[in-house]
């Protein structure tokens, strides 16, 4: 990036930051009663639960309701944290995407400080491929990622989750990886933001390949966001159906993607009535979380389509609180 763009884009971030301050960042049928909310304070030791934004994008993409109710909901639904998605605001599409960063940021803090909620991290989608054989779309797509940067300092956040798509060649998807992940990360250290990478499909879910990225590029701010879901290797975002004809071992993925872990995000799909998941082990993922010594949020990330997103997002808190319980 250009010096004078950098100059800018830096007293930017201190403006948005002075204005708007920080807040503080198998068998399926219906699960029994999936809208009763078990408690999690006597669980608060062990991990804290937070809310995943994609797991209402129904409904905000339908406008039934807004992005800005998320903290409101998430505070009904008892969790702790926020975990933003930043497609589901519209802020790169609009006429004026710097006004409607600045509101999503203003916004955002009111309600998460009125909530009492922590701001935790904003999921990055649809601002170009960062893995791109093309040098010139890869440095795109890294000016885009640079006001999420801005926009999470701003809000109180430790990180922000990036896309590594591109090449199917897993050399060149490394390099190119690499290479993008290394300059995301320098810049956004000054802000202390940690630049976080999921297995979202594609290369990106094949976790041996994508720890020996972060490994490589070995900066303190650079990690990983393991889904318990995301390991199709034949599609992007790496959603569990028909469509996906090669997988990675979700559990080997995750025991691999551990170690570098800033965030864990807890997908869910459906539940049996018994309220496990039907294609996800609960006990035995939450088990490597544990044992990995990770100590952060655990965020709850509903995308099915049986129930209702409200009591899809009930009832994976539910099976994880009670998984908790058995965890040795």
């Amino acid at each position: 990036m250009k010096r004078r763009k950098f100059i800018l884009d830096s007293i930017k971030t201190s403006a948005i930051i002075s204005t708007f301050g920080v807040a503080s960042c198998n068998n399926i049928s219906k699960p029994r009663k999936p809208e009763k909310i078990i408690s999690s304070k006597s669980n608060q030791d062990i991990f804290k639960l937070s809310l995943a934004q994609w797991s209402i994008h129904k409904q905000i993409k339908n406008e039934t309701i807004s992005p800005y109710d998320f903290a409101s909901i998430a505070r009904k639904w008892e969790f702790e944290g926020l975990e933003y998605v930043s497609d589901l605001y519209g802020i790169s599409k609009s006429k004026n995407p710097n006004k409607e960063l600045e509101k999503f940021i203003k916004i955002s803090n009111e309600e998460a400080k009125k909530n009492n909620l922590q701001n935790l991290l904003i999921m990055i989608d649809d601002e170009g491929d960062l893995s791109a054989k093309s040098k010139k779309t890869r440095d795109k797509a890294i000016s885009n990622h640079y006001k999420w940067i801005h926009a999470a300092s701003a809000m109180g956040c430790h990180s922000i989750r990036i896309n590594l798509f591109g090449s199917n060649d897993p050399l060149t998807w490394q390099e190119n990886s690499k290479e993008s992940l290394k300059t995301l990360c320098e810049y956004a250290a000054p802000y202390k933001i940690n630049i976080l990478v999921e297995n979202h499909g594609r290369l990106s879910s094949n976790a041996s390949l994508l720890i020996e990225v972060i490994t490589d590029v070995d900066l303190p701010n650079c990690g990983t966001l393991p889904d318990f879901g995301n390991f199709c290797l034949s599609r992007d975002y790496g959603r569990i159906d028909s469509d996906c004809t090669e997988s990675y071992d979700k559990y080997k993925g995750i025991d691999e993607l551990l170690p570098k872990a800033f965030a864990v995000s807890a997908k869910s799909y459906d539940f049996n009535k018994d309220g496990h998941e039907t294609s996800i082990d609960y006990e035995r993922m939450l088990q490597m979380v544990k044992d990995s010594g990770y100590k952060g949020f655990i965020g709850v990330e509903y995308e099915g389509d049986r129930l209702s997103e409200k009591e899809g997002s009930i009832a994976t808190k539910n099976l994880i609180l009670k998984s908790i319980k058995n965890l040795i």
